[in-house]
């Protein structure tokens, strides 16, 4: 029998891999916490501001259409430039969107407000990379760790994010310009981080050098289809109700500070597992991690539909955390293993692009159910909870369809 042994030489040695993965876990971590603060105060600063309430998460919105609009830019200039300046470039937009939106806070401008807002789209597209950078320098073995590892880095934001909400919200006369002013230091002060980020750049291209597949012959590939279509709708859900989620909470009669905590706990269901999820991906395989996800996300909505009280939106928003989780760094890691270095710029840009594309239309949906459906603050929640059904069948259907192809097909 042969020895399958490893030899010393053999064994990859994923050191600088772990640094850039403590790298960026700190970067999720400080950085990343302004996702949740933005999340849970953009809706309510923007129902206070607009005219007519079915636009009170127009901002929010925005910044989803921002991360939408920047994903291919800032995967060129990762491209090009490296890691480093699109994720310095990142903290810079997140800053700008931050300073806008405090102006337009202060003046009451909601037009200004939301317009900050696709700025802030540059840094939640900067952030998104960061689990593709995980990956970079890490083995075959060790990449599913690496990413998941990067992803656990937001239990701590989730954490730093809201409590910065209850300290900032109203600290200041202009309620939640406190916030914003907070966010702009969190930018400020994190980006430099990545000096200490240590990922090659790519090699320049070589005139006649073949440079991989083209976008639409990488699309085509039926574990890169299903892993885009299972990454856009966990994403998707995961932002279609928790972007309506504070509204509903405060709508029901609860504080805007059981709002935060309910966000809180749903960011730390979105990355507690994170601290295995990798391994079971190891174990298992990616397909079966998102189905479970999926899954999840149903009950998730089971859940939210089943009552309105305090602990129906915590037990809701818990599960929609854990199934974004599974579903949405198993379809990571999914497509992470089927493209070469040199096709990382362009499919990691198609990909988050499509991903924010699908958020980007959950979001703007998600205000329209809430706010304008069945007259009442329940019907909206029970119509924004019921919208996830065709979508998980959608991502549910892809998934035996790929289980279902030929291994050489694969």
């Amino acid at each position: 029998m042969r020895n399958s042994a490893q030899t010393p030489a053999q064994i990859p040695d994923d050191r600088l891999a772990r640094r850039n993965v403590w790298v960026l876990i700190a970067a999720q971590a400080i950085l990343g916490a302004q996702m949740p603060m933005i999340f849970t105060i953009a809706g309510l600063a923007g129902q206070s501001l607009a005219t007519n309430a079915c636009w009170a998460t127009l901002p929010i919105s925005l910044t989803v259409i921002g991360s939408m609009l920047w994903a291919q830019p800032l995967s060129a200039v990762m491209q090009r430039h490296g890691r480093r300046v699109g994720f310095v470039l990142g903290a810079l937009l997140g800053a700008a969107g931050a300073a806008v939106g405090a102006y337009g806070l202060s003046i009451g401008s909601f037009m200004l407000f939301s317009l900050g807002g696709l700025l802030t789209g540059g840094y939640m597209s900067a952030q998104g990379f960061y689990r593709f950078a995980a990956a970079d320098t890490a083995s075959e073995a060790y990449r599913p760790k690496a990413i998941s590892g990067v992803m656990a880095g937001g239990l701590l934001s989730a954490v730093l994010g809201p409590q910065l909400v209850k300290v900032t919200a109203q600290a200041m006369v202009v309620p939640f310009l406190g916030t914003y002013l907070a966010v702009i230091a969190l930018n400020l002060l994190g980006m430099f981080l990545f000096a200490a980020l240590q990922i090659p750049k790519p090699r320049p291209r070589v005139a006649g050098e073949v440079q991989g597949r083209s976008r639409m012959e990488l699309i085509r590939t039926p574990a890169i289809a299903v892993a885009v279509i299972c990454a856009t709708v966990s994403y998707a859900l995961m932002n279609l109700v928790m972007t309506s989620s504070p509204l509903a909470v405060v709508g029901c009669g609860f504080e805007t500070g059981d709002a935060a905590n309910v966000v809180t706990a749903h960011v730390l269901a979105m990355y507690a597992p994170s601290f295995f999820t990798g391994h079971v991906i190891a174990r298992f395989g990616a397909p079966k991690v998102i189905a479970l996800g999926l899954t999840i996300l149903a009950a998730a909505g089971a859940v939210a539909m089943a009552g309105v009280e305090l602990e129906n939106f915590f037990i809701a928003l818990v599960l929609l955390g854990v199934g974004w989780n599974f579903g949405f760094i198993g379809a990571t890691t999914m497509l992470a293993a089927h493209h070469t270095v040199q096709e990382r710029g362009r499919m990691q840009g198609l990909n988050d692009f499509v991903v924010f594309a699908g958020v980007s239309l959950a979001s703007f949906a998600s205000g329209g159910l809430m706010n304008c459906s069945g007259g009442s603050v329940q019907a909206g929640w029970a119509a924004v909870n019921m919208a996830m059904l065709p979508f998980l069948i959608l991502a549910g259907g892809a998934l035996i369809w790929f289980a279902l192809q030929p291994k050489a097909t694969r």
